[in-house]
């Protein structure tokens, strides 16, 4: 069959729209037409060529956030059926690996295939003019049809609407669980969340849920400062100057327990100032990416890791494991406990997905996202 896809061709680039051949579903694979995808930092990272993308994996079928309606089942696929309501997580689950086996699936190893876009074999399922195109994460999600893996998905209770739910396949948990899993946040904590974009507001609603009795926001931006406080934020500042001094303010000159780090680009220097703003044994979780050239400049002093036993937290997913993660949060959402559709701040095309990257960019979205016709 054909879907209309938007497709990077080159690093840097920009999104372009094709029609691609998509192959029908096999053995443990999925048919699914999309409903909405969410536009996350992570794809304009591949864009921007800021997370370089492995040799042969271009062009590459974009998205990796979105749900949608299953309407075909590969042959030998039980416990799947027509019309399943699916969201997609761009993180596969063996279930038998030894990171699965252990309760993390967000480290299964089959995650190492994210950014080539391949099936285990190798095979893809989309070709353009009769050449392979990769799928983002294996899924996809700014094409209006996927083939996908039944490792990639997580079935959507009914009376739960998709465009709300896309948002829990990777922004909502990951922020979410930067909070209440990599941060540790406990009752009475006092937390700063440094960027609250489409993750960070998440980790500001995580910590909230938590029980933080201080929730800090920084953001240089107005109207994120401002949204923050529906999400949960007890003070909304612009630098992290200004939310150390808050921090301190309420543990006797100590530091904030945790800083959850969601900047969309992500610098050594930004965790630097994260670091300093903890107390001893406070815990700074990086969540954002920085650009490739910037991995390694990390501006810190041992010395004050050892002698005031801090610790540096890496969360991919929120330290989270999808099939339990995705459902837990539908159901919060489901009981009003947590807000996914005013996250949603604007609404756009794939023909429009550039121009939806850019407000991201300007920071004029919370989250942005792509809704298909139905």
């Amino acid at each position: 069959m054909l879907t209309k896809a938007a497709v990077l061709f080159e690093q840097p680039g920009r999104w372009e729209v094709a029609e691609l051949e998509l192959e029908p579903p096999r053995q443990d694979e999925l048919l699914v037409k999309m409903t909405a995808a969410g536009l996350c930092h992570s794809d304009d990272h591949i864009v921007t060529g800021d997370l370089p993308l492995p040799p042969g994996a271009l062009p590459m079928a974009g998205g990796h956030e979105g749900a949608g309606v299953v309407h075909e089942v590969g042959p030998n696929t039980p416990g799947w059926a027509v019309g399943d309501r699916v969201v997609l997580t761009f993180l596969p689950m063996c279930g038998l690996c030894r990171w699965c086996a252990s309760g993390m699936q967000n480290l299964c190893d089959n995650g190492a295939r994210v950014l080539s876009g391949v099936r285990e074999d190798g095979s893809r399922r989309m070709t353009l003019e009769g050449k392979p195109v990769g799928q983002a994460a294996g899924v996809a999600t700014f094409s209006e049809w996927s083939t996908v893996s039944v490792q990639s998905a997580v079935k959507c209770p009914d009376g739960i609407p998709l465009d709300a739910a896309c948002l829990t396949s990777c922004g909502v948990g990951t922020g979410w669980g930067s909070a209440v899993r990599s941060a540790d946040v406990t009752p009475g904590d006092v937390v700063i969340v440094m960027g609250t974009g489409g993750i960070g507001m998440n980790a500001v609603q995580g910590a909230a849920h938590a029980g933080a009795s201080v929730v800090i926001a920084v953001d240089p931006v107005e109207m994120k400062r401002t949204a923050s406080f529906g999400f949960g934020a007890t003070h909304a500042v612009a630098t992290m100057d200004e939310a150390t001094e808050v921090a301190r303010s309420f543990t006797n000159g100590q530091g904030a327990d945790s800083c959850i780090i969601c900047v969309g680009v992500t610098t050594g220097e930004q965790v630097a100032e994260g670091v300093e703003a903890i107390r001893k044994a406070g815990t700074v979780v990086l969540t954002g990416l920085p650009k490739a050239a910037d991995d390694l400049a990390i501006p810190i002093s041992i010395r004050h890791l050892v002698l005031f036993q801090k610790r540096l937290q890496g969360s991919l997913f929120g330290a989270s494991s999808p099939s339990k993660e995705i459902p837990a949060l539908l159901e919060l959402y489901r009981h009003g406990r947590l807000k996914l559709d005013e996250l949603i701040t604007r609404r756009y095309t794939l023909e429009t997905l550039n121009d939806g990257f850019e407000d991201m960019r300007s920071g004029r979205n919370l989250r942005g996202i792509v809704s298909y016709q139905e």
